[in-house]
């Protein structure tokens, strides 16, 4: 069975937004640190000029124009705050759950001028460093590579002008705990979509995270529906099968360590 666009829709408009909302009930405990983190330090694996800490091994060579990241299916903007505002310039966040983008929105405002109290207000946005561009629709109908054709609902950090200067496509395709409410043909046709996007195929990419389910017996695909949330929780060979439907090299995989005992394994997958 596939996703219902709307059934998927139905069922995040019930839940709270928030980091419990978002994150299953996991959100007041190490997840959301563990999760960030293990992001952070894959992206800068698979690009290491975004680092903004010299090493040791390797001198800090920053990269002499603009970054931009995309978050897709971003919630309440949790990934962009915690993960691509340490690392990349300008970010749009696309989600298509109202109370959703509410939520970020009001974080990201709450940002530009943070009072002395403020918990975690996002980075790169009161001085004027950074940008989070705000935009409202779905996976299916979304082309990352004409942005600006979606529902623009508002954009907190630098000046429109310093954005708009900035050259198309992204650094950075981020796509986290989304895709399954995606068929088959729909997903490879967004990373597709996606790809064309890349500012610099040789060098840009698409991180996939995503829970896992086993593969089967004999190491075929497996693919399991969730009839409460109407999306797919897809095995390691079904999300690889899809990859190269979509016509993507996989550059790096990773199992994401860490997390609590009990969920489905989580793994970052980049690609070109």
């Amino acid at each position: 069975m596939d996703p219902n666009v709307e059934d998927g829709l139905g069922y995040w408009e019930t839940q709270e937004a928030s980091l419990d909302g978002v994150l299953g009930g996991f959100g007041s405990g190490s997840l959301p640190r563990v999760d960030s983190l293990g992001s952070r330090l894959f992206l800068l694996n698979v690009l290491p000029e975004l680092s903004t800490v010299p090493s040791a091994l390797r001198p800090l060579n920053p990269p002499t124009r603009r970054t931009r990241g995309l978050d897709v299916g971003a919630g309440i903007g949790r990934v962009t705050a915690d993960v691509l505002l340490h690392l990349v310039s300008d970010v749009v966040l696309l989600e298509p759950v109202d109370n959703f983008i509410q939520e970020a929105l009001a974080r990201g405002r709450a940002s530009v001028s943070p009072s002395p109290d403020a918990k975690h207000p996002w980075r790169g946005i009161a001085d004027n460093s950074k940008s989070v561009t705000f935009l409202r629709g779905t996976l299916q109908d979304f082309d990352p590579a004409r942005p600006h054709d979606a529902e623009i609902l508002d954009r907190v950090g630098c000046a429109p002008a310093q954005f708009d200067e900035a050259v198309s496509g992204f650094d950075v395709v981020w796509c986290q705990w989304c895709l399954g409410h995606l068929s088959d043909p729909d997903l490879a046709a967004f990373l597709r979509r996606s790809r064309a996007a890349l500012r610099d195929p040789a060098r840009s990419v698409i991180v996939v995270k995503e829970n896992l389910c086993s593969d089967e017996a004999d190491g075929s695909a497996c693919v399991v529906f969730d009839e409460q949330d109407s999306s797919l929780t897809r095995s390691d060979r079904a999300w690889k099968n899809v990859f190269d439907e979509a016509g993507l090299k996989l550059v790096n995989e990773q199992v994401q360590e860490g997390l609590p005992d009990g969920l489905y394994v989580v793994k970052m997958y980049a690609l070109r």
